[in-house]
């Protein structure tokens, strides 16, 4: 099997996107909505639990939201008011249906689901003491490193049994879990995944991100704070802080490629911030050429950005077809190849013999920025340049992004003139960091950065323990815990 989607291939990949709703009818069938909104975050696995007051019920199933939850018979299944849902795309723990969230588990206390977006640094350090202590794991998830801490906790209820687990790891975790005592939302005390709140009518919604509000008709009400938790019951909705207050690192990259252009993301329009991010580059980076042309889709709004703030033509030199399946069988060598065109191809006809510059949200092995340069230069092509909008990626990441190990990305090996040398293009320049965070409406602050941005600087604002573990251990690669 192949990807026949050649320019997602070579892509830094979001782990899950998270949609909950408490007291709906149809609660799963809102989910189910939600999550085909959130399909860019996780396209592996999904899978719905929902709760009727008496009973928890689950489906969860490897593919796409579309084939798995518009089946009526498997919709009828999820009854209840209540329901959180997650799609995945696995940067801990293996690509199989035990990994699949919601993962679920009957404690003393009763029913206990989880849905989780980001990454425990020290999951394998809290792993091995639950080992010790009796605990059996059925995943090789992260994620369940949290429910064996729930259910060894000695407190009581449920939330204080969440929060004393919580204490215990660090790294990234946007939560939803799903309890006989409420529904429960929860994002760490740095923010690194976001995590929005909405209502519809009488029912409370969290999503990872507003336009799984829009989707559903919902009204946006605010964020999830970094830090805090919010239970939501036949009571009310109550508010915990309960960690020590931090100076939040949301992750930079959601602004670069991860969120839906169409979605607002710490009170800022993705869409907005994108354009900004090829105007910034245009004025760091410019170059004489015919047309700006973007990569798509993930390039577009940036090539807008710089088209405008340059004054060359925005033309759609790379044509996406919308029709392809996302794989098929291949059998040789020779119709592989010709897979890749599936899905993209250049438009001879208006490159052929012109200048272009084409614009991409990054590079992270340089695989994929070869195959485009030379499909550009295969359709007639005169000079191909290349602006990227985001700094060179030279580092892991470790809070729920799936990253190659740093000897396989380009930008840790080799500098920006043999990078260029490398993928073919006539020139090829990126977005300094100073100029993303001016995209953003902002200033860098060396001494503390406003937001994560270790996949650029290697500043990483937390402990890395696992990590830090291999390295002792003479694990050298700087790759994210499996």
């Amino acid at each position: 099997m192949l990807t026949t989607h050649p320019f997602d291939d070579d892509k830094l990949r979001e782990e899950c996107g998270i949609f909950g709703i408490w007291g709906a009818d149809n609660a799963a069938s809102f989910v189910a909505l939600g999550l085909h909104a959130l399909q860019h975050r996780g396209q592996e696995a999904a899978g719905i639990t929902s709760f009727d007051g008496g009973y928890f019920h689950s489906h969860r199933a490897m593919g796409h939201v579309a084939g798995n939850f518009d089946r009526d018979e498997v919709m009828r299944a999820l009854a209840g008011r209540t329901a959180i849902g997650h799609v995945r795309y696995s940067t801990t723990g293996e690509t199989a249906l035990r990994n699949v969230q919601p993962l679920y588990a009957e404690l003393a206390e009763g029913g206990f689901a989880v849905a989780h977006n980001g990454n425990l640094s020290n999951a394998m350090k809290l792993r091995r003491t639950l080992n010790r202590r009796g605990s059996i794991f059925q995943s090789t998830s992260d994620t369940e490193v949290i429910i064996h801490l729930v259910a060894t906790s000695q407190y009581t209820p449920t939330v204080d049994r969440l929060i004393d687990a919580l204490r215990q790891v660090e790294g990234a975790y946007s939560l939803l879990v799903l309890t006989e005592e409420g529904l429960i939302a929860c994002r760490d005390p740095l923010g690194f995944r976001p995590l929005v709140m909405g209502k519809l009518g009488e029912a409370t919604i969290f999503a990872s991100e507003s336009v799984a509000l829009d989707v559903i008709g919902a009204t946006f009400i605010r964020e999830v704070e970094p830090g805090e938790i919010v239970l939501v019951n036949a009571s009310g909705i109550r508010s915990f802080r309960p960690f020590e207050k931090a100076d939040p690192k949301p992750c930079i990259f959601e602004h670069v490629y991860f969120s839906r252009p169409d979605s607002i993301v710490d009170g800022t329009s993705v869409y907005q911030v994108r354009k900004n991010i090829g105007a910034e580059l245009a004025r760091e980076a410019p170059v004489e050429a015919d047309y700006v042309v973007p990569v798509p889709d993930s390039g577009v709004p940036a090539a807008i950005g710089f088209s405008q703030e340059c004054g060359i033509p925005f033309e759609l030199g790379i044509i996406r077809s919308h029709y392809v399946g996302r794989t098929f069988i291949q059998p040789s060598q020779e119709v592989r190849h010709l897979g890749v065109k599936l899905k993209h191809n250049a438009n001879s006809g208006l490159v052929a013999g012109k200048r272009i510059v084409l614009i991409d949200d990054s590079i992270v092995r340089g695989t994929t920025s070869l195959k485009i340069v030379q499909m550009m230069r295969d359709a007639g092509a005169r000079e191909v340049h290349m602006r990227i909008a985001s700094p060179p990626t030279r580092h892991s990441c470790f809070y729920g992004v799936d990253t190659p190990e740093r000897a396989k990305l380009l930008a840790a090996q080799m500098g920006v003139e043999a990078m260029a040398d490398y993928i073919n293009a006539d020139s090829l320049a990126f977005i300094s960091i100073e100029g993303l965070y001016r995209a953003l409406g902002s200033e860098r602050n060396e001494a503390q950065p406003q937001r994560c941005d270790a996949c650029f600087t290697g500043d990483y604002p937390t402990s890395l323990t696992d990590f830090s573990e291999k390295q002792r251990a003479g694990s050298l690669s700087l790759v994210a815990s499996r």
